[in-house]
């Protein structure tokens, strides 16, 4: 696959997003189908949402463009099936062209569900560091910045093992990219806290990173559902300070290039990983409003992947966000 030179948790079982639907024929409430804005939205975060690439990979940019993004997330290939989805090089040389026209990074790809590199079974395994090769190929291609990574499930080994064997399986699949040379690092993305999931705690994820240093870069995305079932505080303000510090004195706040920017419709501690609107779940809108004005935080990208229930959810989640940047505390919208 060629490369392209620069220029300048734990999925829900239901499978309720709408943008995971791979290859869908486009409908009328399709996001190609709003009016182009004039020009790239200007503001002081980068804040976008996980978008379909329905029709081609490189249609992700026009929609996430649609939407009012400054950055976006997608899959490079179907979630949900092994077998991958063949990039052409002309769709990466269009991709690129219209996120260096619409001021679209980072660029953020989440990785294929089925992978899990903490497994035991020798067969799955072995997919599993097949198709993650097959993952960081189409990152470099497509020129992201970030390529995110549920750690998986380490059921039929301990926890220390499970750590060992991801960090194993990386870099056996990382073997000849130069990943640094082409810009692109992976994330490590926090867990709701399943059973023999890793990743639910701040330490695990910086364990793994720690174990992945010197082999490819590697730093962190924190999503803000799972942090919250899997009992962290950071809806009151006491406790988001709290764990921001606690984020901080673990991970390294400068090291959460991505933020998963998701509601929860579970209760905090509940470890039920399941994804709600802005605002209109147990976690609520003021801890998104502290989360985006925190300065700590200026260099992360805030990204959605919020429900679609109806047409337009997407849209309203992004300028929900957006809205946020400009609300004052206790004047949220």
């Amino acid at each position: 696959m060629s490369r392209c030179n620069k220029a300048g948790g734990e999925p829900d079982a239901r499978l309720e997003y709408s943008y995971y639907s791979m290859g869908r024929s486009l409908t009328k409430h399709d996001v190609l189908n709003l009016p182009a804005p004039k020009r790239p939205v200007h503001l002081p975060r980068r804040i976008g949402i996980h978008t379909s690439i329905a029709g081609g990979v490189e249609n992700a940019a026009e929609r996430a463009y649609r939407l009012g993004c400054n950055t976006f997330q997608i899959f490079s290939s179907s979630p949900r099936q092994w077998k991958p989805y063949q990039l052409a090089g002309s769709q990466c040389e269009v991709m690129n062209n219209l996120r260096r026209k619409y001021d679209l990074k980072p660029l953020v790809i989440h990785a294929n569900y089925l992978i899990n590199l903490a497994g035991t079974t020798p067969h799955f395994h072995g997919k599993s560091v097949d198709a993650f090769r097959g993952e960081l190929e189409r990152a470099l291609a497509l020129c992201a910045e970030y390529l995110v990574l549920h750690p998986g499930s380490f059921r039929g080994g301990s926890r220390q093992e499970g750590l060992e064997r991801v960090a194993s399986a990386i870099a056996a699949a990382a073997h000849g990219l130069d990943l640094a040379k082409h810009n692109l690092t992976l994330l490590i993305e926090n867990t709701a806290g399943a059973e023999f999931s890793l990743g639910s705690t701040f330490e695990q994820v910086t364990e793994l990173i720690a174990h992945l240093r010197g082999v490819l870069p590697v730093a962190a995305c924190i999503d803000t559902c799972h942090v919250h079932v899997a009992g962290y505080d950071i809806v009151s303000a006491e406790g988001m300070a709290t764990t921001l510090n606690y984020l901080d004195a673990t991970i390294g706040l400068k090291n959460i290039r991505v933020w998963h920017c998701n509601d929860a419709k579970a209760a905090r501690g509940s470890r039920l990983d399941r994804h709600q609107h802005i605002g209109q779940g147990s976690i609520g809108l003021e801890p998104f409003r502290r989360l985006l004005k925190d300065p700590r935080l200026a260099h992360a990208a805030f990204i959605a992947e919020t429900p679609i229930d109806k047409p337009g959810d997407d849209l309203r989640n992004v300028k929900t966000l957006q809205s946020l940047l400009a609300a004052r505390k206790g004047k949220t919208a």
